[in-house]
């Protein structure tokens, strides 16, 4: 499949900002089943990539002159559903079972992920899957009752979150179970090619599997509707867009997301 994707974020400011620092993490890489065939970032500013800790190919954009607003654009097309191995890790797994504040789990959790524990005491690759299915079927997908600091305990005591907090609660639940698990930004094809936000899971690893991708919020493994941005402990190491500005008063932005299957791939 031949996915078409633009994602377009837009700040704007009440007043002019004399300074603003963003990094970028909005170039997918080839590995995982897809095969970045073109891809750009157009912003109103200067742009410098690099690699961060988990591989991610990230861009640092700096606005040094006064500026009421930033326009973020990505945009190319990426095939799926292809044999491409995962690129090597850059981190030891080791890394991937340390707690975050948004990925703790607390007694309620810890609780719950024993549930999915085979006869040994063990989250194996059946127990992922039922994992996956009760934390959708526990915590409601919701929009506008959590945010970017909301923990996975949090949204699991209250029954509701959006795929941000699923993919948390679902690391929570592995990392305290002994399974190195990372959190996955990317892209979600739609049928009807609606406009959406960005889409996040979540990877878990086994032994004899290697790296597993799991979607909560959809109830499915990651599969070929299914584009990765970036990985990370947690949404902060993941994020598609983040930084720090100076002045611009009160600021508003917009995030617009579309992801078409091009004409070449439906032919």
């Amino acid at each position: 499949m031949q996915l078409s994707i633009e994602h377009r974020t837009h700040y704007s400011y009440s007043s002019p900002a004399d300074y603003t620092i963003q990094h970028l993490r909005l170039t997918p890489q080839s590995g995982f089943g897809q095969r970045v065939k073109r891809w750009e970032i157009l912003v109103n500013g200067r742009i410098s990539p690099h690699a961060d800790a988990h591989g991610n190919v990230e861009h640092t954009l700096v606005v040094d002159t006064p500026h009421d607003g930033i326009t973020i654009t990505a945009v190319g097309e990426v095939e799926t559903d292809i044999d491409l191995p995962p690129p090597a890790d850059t981190l030891p797994l080791a890394i991937y079972l340390r707690e975050t504040r948004l990925t703790a789990a607390d007694a309620a959790l810890a609780n719950f992920a024993r549930g999915f524990c085979n006869v040994r005491g063990q989250l194996d690759e059946a127990g992922l899957t039922e994992l996956m299915h009760g934390i959708r079927d526990k915590v409601r997908y919701r929009k506008g009752l959590t945010d970017v600091a909301t923990t996975a305990a949090q949204a699991f005591a209250a029954r509701h979150g959006v795929c941000q907090d699923h993919a948390h609660i679902f690391i929570a639940c592995c990392r305290n179970m002994g399974i190195p698990a990372r959190y996955v930004s990317g892209y979600l094809f739609t049928p009807h090619g609606e406009l959406m936000e960005s889409h996040a899971w979540a990877d878990a690893w086994l032994e004899d599997a290697g790296w597993q991708s799991y979607d909560v919020s959809n109830g499915q493994r990651a599969n070929g509707i299914h584009v990765r941005l970036a990985t990370g402990l947690d949404y902060r190491d993941a994020c598609p867009v983040n930084g720090i500005r100076r002045g611009g008063g009160e600021e508003s932005m917009s995030v617009s997301v579309q992801v078409h299957q091009s004409a070449q791939s439906q032919q």
